[in-house]
């Protein structure tokens, strides 16, 4: 039987801990059989994960003849991870173990060195930071997870879910995976990737700045078709100049900025209003349907009815 280790470090997230154990543990093969027989393993006899501690039934030696690793995210970042850890890690990958991590656990996974050189995501809000300790990851903030064979990494939350059913019908076929779907209530595949949850808000209006004024008229006006002459005009100023204070104040250009707008408010309106998409486009200032939704599905990573559906406001 597939053995998965699903290994608990001080600060593990209890969602994340959770997540693989109750996948797994109920994933059952065409004649009923568990498909798999879940080890929580720990490098400590207790371990800190929070609102409680827990006493892992296995320690690291429980990772020596897994088929499957998973690692958790931890809530502190900061935290140590035991030299003994990651030489268990290591050891694990060279003898051909799967090694999967859930939201930040990539950043244990990045620590051993084995994801250098590969692709890989973690949570949105954490992605730059996994950048900038490990330079030599691909870091990928637009994706659920990423599959590299032997070593997989999944986004936040759900995409815990995600990665856990992309194994299982890798390990047992689409029926099985879609059986074990069922019972966690989530759909086998989702549309689109963690920039449909990104909160798309503007870059930072400077408060003081020359900018401000220009920047709350682009908002109050986005739904117009304004061109990069129309905003220098209204600032009083050159094109060229607009752009280069737009670069410096903001990081990005006027109609970059923009457009953020519309896709902001279009999102607002696709989760407030039953208004079709069309009118919505029209409403945020795209020149035509087809428009909008290809620069909202780069945006946001998803379509505009798809993001309705998942993040409609419920009416009371």
């Amino acid at each position: 039987m597939h053995v998965v280790a699903v290994l608990a470090l001080d600060t593990v997230i209890p969602f994340d801990l959770s997540t693989p154990i109750e996948v797994f543990s109920r994933t059952r093969l065409p004649d009923g059989r568990p498909a798999y027989r879940v080890r929580i393993c720990g490098a400590t006899p207790t371990v800190d994960a929070g609102a409680f501690t827990l006493q892992p039934p296995w320690g690291l030696d429980g990772l020596h003849d897994a088929d499957t690793i998973i690692l958790p995210g931890r809530a502190d970042l900061d935290a140590p991870i035991p030299d003994e850890v990651l030489d268990a890690l290591r050891q694990a990958a060279a003898n051909g173990t799967r090694i999967a991590s859930i939201c930040a656990g990539a950043f244990t996974l990045a620590a051993t060195g084995l994801l250098d050189g590969l692709r890989a995501t973690t949570h949105w809000v954490a992605t730059s930071l996994l950048a900038d300790r490990y330079p030599a990851v691909d870091v990928d903030p637009d994706v659920l997870y990423v599959d590299n064979g032997q070593l997989l990494t999944s986004a936040g939350a759900a995409a815990g879910l995600d990665l856990c059913l992309h194994l299982i019908r890798h390990d047992h076929g689409s029926a099985v995976a879609a059986d074990a779907a069922r019972l966690s209530v989530m759909p086998l595949e989702r549309e689109g990737g963690q920039a449909q949850f990104i909160v798309h808000d503007q870059p930072p209006t400077p408060r003081g700045s020359a900018l401000e004024p220009v920047l709350r008229w682009m908002q109050d006006n986005a739904g117009k078709d304004l061109t990069l002459d129309d905003i220098a005009a209204h600032a009083g100023m050159s094109a060229r100049t607009l752009n280069r204070r737009f670069r410096e104040q903001t990081g990005t250009t006027p109609l970059q900025w923009l457009l953020r707008s519309r896709i902001r408010q279009a999102q607002y309106l696709l989760e407030a209003t039953d208004h079709p998409v069309d009118r919505i486009a029209t409403q945020v200032g795209f020149g035509s349907p087809t428009a909008f939704r290809d620069r909202f599905k780069r945006i946001v990573g998803t379509s505009p009815q798809t993001y309705r559906t998942a993040f409609r406001r419920t009416r009371h």
